[in-house]
């Protein structure tokens, strides 16, 4: 395996109504995020900021992003330690702070998987695991706010 990796993502602003940004109000905040051979994701900002809630905004791109990062890495050590995972889904919430200045920061991202795993699978080394995969996320290691874990196990 590579010891680098590159990512290239084009963003595409199409928002111009005409008057370009003349005005706070005379523009939206619409783009694509485009990536070669893959199907276009339409973005904008919260709505807070006047975007469109339609479309997906960077602060739920960057918690979807934990949350899948953890997923992915997740499911892989399931896999080598033999616990059949049989279903997931992550409720993850992201907190940002907003500052006087209009800026703001994410302050944490809670992530709240709930997995199912097969009859007779070891819940207990299937909860640790979720520590191991936090340790691996390329994204979490990335982020300067903790990243919480909550998860819950069930067998079927």
């Amino acid at each position: 395996m590579a010891d680098n990796h590159t990512y290239e993502a084009v963003v595409e602003w199409t928002g111009n109504k005409g008057e370009g940004t003349s005005g706070y109000r005379t523009y939206t905040r619409d783009h694509n995020l485009l990536v070669d051979g893959k199907p276009a994701i339409a973005g904008s900002s919260d709505p807070a900021f006047l975007g469109d809630a339609s479309r997906h905004n960077p602060e739920d791109l960057l918690v979807a992003s934990i949350s899948a990062c953890h997923m992915l890495w997740y499911l892989h050590l399931c896999s080598v330690a033999e616990i059949i995972v049989t279903g997931y889904r992550d409720n993850a919430v992201g907190n940002m702070a907003m500052n006087k200045d209009g800026s703001g920061q994410f302050s944490s991202v809670t992530l709240r998987p709930q997995v199912e795993i097969s009859a007779g699978g070891d819940a207990d080394l299937a909860i640790r695991l979720h520590a191991d995969a936090h340790e691996k996320c390329f994204i979490a290691r990335s982020v300067n706010f903790p990243v919480h874990h909550e998860p819950t196990i069930t067998a079927n």
